[in-house]
């Protein structure tokens, strides 16, 4: 098993749902960059569970403790390693789950792979719970990103269940700072009520909902990635579909290009001010598996949360026998809000991963 990703900047990721504790190691930071831990607070409380109705009721504050890596406020070029202590954990609740496989999740095929020795409380290594420190390392690379490269990374919610948000004409700073300081972000405030209208009559009935969620990175230079295998889009779908209940992914136009002609769908380029830009940006900030300079917009989809309490059809991997099954326990009926935050995170991995491979040592970024 391997819970490792990227060349440069490596990040290994750790622990169980309701293990003692879970955590992350980053290798590759480069040495003597100041890290703003309110920035990293700021950005973690935007993923933490019982802060909102539209989550689950486990209260985990996910108070981070930072191991090594760091001395007097800054990275020391050594790995960066932080444990997070999980503190509200209802193991009883799983009990049922140790043969019952729920749909949905990863307990059939967990079971199966690791030969019935797989964690299964909460999801185990398999949990959303895990996130938290994948977002601490994104929270980290966020940061260098926009202190040393003037690089911004934003979302919204672009739809829950089948309620669309309204389309966005012009990203920049002012507006990707807005997205990151609103507890829902969503461009339409009547569109934000329905959405949120929608997730609680969705745990009102024991049931839950997805949605997409619509990323941009702006200030990328051109020429980072590489064609085919290490293309920008395959390590930022690689990455993203690390996170837990994500289903989909599409850059630009995504499947939409399908319907242009490619008189429509082609970018075309024009000088203004020394710079070079696009007319349009239907290839998402992307060609060739290398980025253009404008902006990169991806979108990802996250379906319903599989753990619901209204009863479902399953086996019984001991027995083998059909059964029903109705979960307890604390869940969220909606894990897009939640997820957000991560995907954010998750792609300044990436990002400051691909810089680092461009440019190397890191007398850039300090």
């Amino acid at each position: 098993m391997s819970s490792m990703f990227g060349n440069k900047l490596k990040i290994s990721i750790f622990g169980e749902s309701h293990g003692a504790a879970i955590g992350v190691i980053l290798d590759g930071l480069p040495s003597g960059i100041e890290l703003d831990l309110n920035y990293i607070n700021e950005q973690m409380l935007r993923r933490v569970p019982g802060n909102s109705n539209l989550s689950t009721t486990r209260n985990e504050k996910d108070l981070y403790n930072i191991l090594s890596g760091y001395f007097n406020g800054k990275t020391t070029g050594t790995p960066l390693c932080a444990i997070i202590y999980n503190e509200d954990k209802k193991s009883k609740d799983y009990d049922i789950l140790k043969h019952n496989m729920r749909p949905g999740h990863s307990d059939y095929p967990g079971f199966i792979k690791y030969l019935g020795f797989n964690d299964y409380r909460g999801g185990g290594h398999f949990s959303g719970r895990i996130t938290a420190p994948l977002l601490f390392a994104g929270a980290i690379a966020m940061q260098i990103l926009e202190k040393n490269k003037n690089i911004y990374i934003g979302s919204r919610i672009k739809n829950i269940s089948k309620i669309q948000d309204e389309e966005i004409s012009n990203i920049n700073i002012n507006s990707i700072k807005n997205l990151k300081n609103m507890k829902f972000p969503v461009i339409s405030e009547d569109k934000s009520i329905k959405m949120q209208s929608e997730i609680l009559k969705a745990k009102e009935d024991g049931d839950s909902v997805g949605g997409i969620v619509e990323t941009f990175i702006i200030n990328t230079d051109a020429g980072l990635g590489q064609p085919f295998f290490d293309s920008v889009e395959s390590k930022l779908s690689h990455m993203i579909f690390s996170i837990p209940s994500v289903k989909g992914i599409e850059f630009g136009e995504g499947f939409n290009i399908t319907k242009m002609r490619g008189s429509e769908s082609n970018d075309s380029y024009y000088v203004q001010n020394n710079n070079i830009s696009t007319t349009s940006n239907n290839n998402g900030g992307i060609i060739g598996g290398i980025t253009n300079g404008m902006p990169i917009i991806f979108r990802t989809a996250i379906k319903p949360t599989p753990s619901i309490s209204i009863s479902q059809n399953t086996v019984n991997i001991s027995s083998m026998e059909n059964t029903n099954l109705q979960i307890s326990g604390r869940h969220d009926p909606c894990i897009v809000p939640r997820a957000l935050p991560v995907i954010e995170g998750a792609a300044a991995i990436v990002i400051l991963d691909l810089i680092l491979e461009r440019e190397g040592e890191l007398c850039k970024m300090k």
